[in-house]
């Protein structure tokens, strides 16, 4: 348990203490903007995996039973955190690593960004915590519970990342977007077009539930009816 405790540790840190603080500029400064990205992404790979060994080697030590109605209700989250994810990773977006140019495209913000400006961000953190709900051990609070910190506190701390290095560019894009899911639609700052979503990648992260329903027997059993 206690590399799991240190690889949930490291997963979280090797993201938010490099990437947004000051010490990036520093490496930056250092190395160059493509050896320090080379060597940013070595390490993020790595704590990545370092958390699966670690989750798949800890032992199971239970912390509570989620009722079964509760997984039933979980389900959707998934499902649309899922689509969430897809949609953020196909979606143009300036605040994506080395997208920053798509600031001066006009209309850029179009699909799921008018749900959310993070929409991987919110997929993740929203998945892992279900994880955690679902699951219901240690293990999973250590392992789920790190990817839905990052997830979760991620997508403030890049918000203010961009505000910094982009002002009046961002400020614009801010304006017409929201990181809490649909709060710019709710507050009339933007409208939901759900054809520029694509039924493509709603598809996909239909797909993508589905075979995670079969490859993973919590979920699977969670889902479906005793």
């Amino acid at each position: 348990m206690r590399q799991l405790l240190l690889a949930s540790l490291l997963f979280p840190l090797s993201h938010v203490l490099i990437a947004s603080t000051p010490f990036r500029a520093a490496l930056v400064h250092r190395f160059g903007e493509k050896r320090y990205f080379l060597g940013y992404s070595a390490l993020a790979a790595a704590a990545l995996v370092w958390l699966i060994a670690a989750y798949r080697q800890a032992p199971a030590v239970p912390l509570w039973d989620a009722p079964r109605w509760f997984q039933h209700a979980l389900a959707p989250i998934i499902l649309t955190s899922i689509i969430l994810m897809v949609g953020g990773l196909t979606t143009p977006n300036p605040v994506v690593v080395k997208s920053h140019k798509l600031f001066d495209r006009p209309e850029i913000v179009r699909g799921i960004l008018r749900i959310t400006r993070n929409p991987f961000f919110w997929g993740v953190g929203l998945t892992a915590v279900a994880h955690v709900i679902i699951l219901g051990d240690v293990a999973a609070l250590l392992g789920f519970g790190s990817a839905a910190l990052l997830g979760l506190a991620g997508a403030p701390l890049l918000d203010a990342k961009k505000r910094r290095t982009h002002g009046r560019a961002w400020e614009a894009f801010a304006a017409a977007t929201s990181d809490i899911p649909f709060l710019a639609i709710i507050q009339g700052r933007q409208r939901l077009e759900w054809r520029e979503i694509g039924l493509w990648r709603i598809s996909v992260g239909l797909g993508v539930f589905l075979v995670a329903l079969a490859l993973h027997p919590a979920l699977l059993s969670a889902c479906l009816m005793d």
